[in-house]
């Protein structure tokens, strides 16, 4: 049988809810690392993998799963004793008003604009411009002129917005966004995801399930924009954001995790 190919990356947060589900289900896989700070998912030989050029991507012989939920699913059905399947919880995590992605990019006010700008966000919003221009100027490209042109705008757009070359209406509309971005995660966690937590284990029972999967993972990211540690005690940085405390619930939810031998290979080097 051909081995199943996950192409993934160390920081990405999806990525990582597939790197967790291998080693939870204990799958022979091979990784391949598309480096995203570097726009490497943008090259036209991964496009032609995956159109929508985004992580997790996954490969079986001829069979190409090109999203989270769909990984995780056929890595699940591969193996003798399958975990409990995904449920709508898991289409919840992924809906746009809880984007973990944007967690991490987006910015309230002129001081933590500043600050992402000249951190980490910052630096990947502008090398992806950068490889998105050039690339998109190659000879491979030009079948996928109208990916580029939408990919350049957006993210060119993201990026004025961190150069201050925007007008003072544009800006406090992204503040907004922002504000109304960190009120949507922090309804999920103080109240969504507790009223959909058992009272002891995982969301799939004893063992934990492909939505627990892309729990851990999304609050993993989440952890990590308020400079969580990749502990028993991780969550807690984000009582900042919260104002209040995390939910009992999602503590010990998060403190079974990170006690598992998955949790602690796939976020080794910090939670991201």
């Amino acid at each position: 049988m051909t081995k199943p190919v996950v192409y993934t990356f160390s920081h990405s947060v999806w990525a990582a809810v597939a790197e967790i589900a291998v080693a939870e289900l204990n799958v022979d896989v091979e990784f391949k690392q598309v480096v995203l700070i570097n726009g490497e998912n943008f090259e036209p030989s991964f496009i032609k993998i995956n159109p929508k050029a985004t992580l997790p991507t996954l490969t079986v012989g001829s069979s190409v799963y090109t999203d989270t939920k769909a990984v995780v699913s056929y890595l699940n059905s591969t193996v003798p004793t399958p975990v409990a399947k995904a449920t709508d919880f898991t289409d919840l995590l992924h809906e746009d008003k809880y984007d973990p992605n944007f967690a991490l990019l987006l910015a309230r006010h002129d001081e933590e604009l500043e600050a992402k700008a000249g951190s980490i966000p910052g630096v990947f919003v502008a090398n992806r411009q950068a490889a998105l221009e050039r690339i998109s100027a190659t000879p491979e490209a030009a079948e996928f002129k109208a990916f580029y042109e939408e990919k350049i705008a957006a993210n060119g757009g993201l990026l004025k917005v961190y150069k201050g070359e925007v007008p003072e209406e544009a800006k406090n509309g992204f503040f907004q966004a922002s504000l109304g971005h960190i009120a949507n995660i922090r309804d999920l966690i103080l109240h969504v995801i507790p009223a959909k937590l058992p009272a002891s284990g995982f969301l799939g029972g004893e063992r934990p399930g492909e939505d627990d999967f892309h729990l851990i993972g999304w609050l993993a990211r989440v952890a990590s924009t308020a400079f969580g540690s990749n502990d028993a005690n991780g969550i807690l940085a984000y009582e900042k954001e919260l104002g209040v405390p995390v939910p009992p619930s999602v503590v010990s939810y998060w403190k079974l995790w990170a006690e598992r031998s998955s949790f602690k290979t796939v976020y080794t080097e910090g939670l991201h």
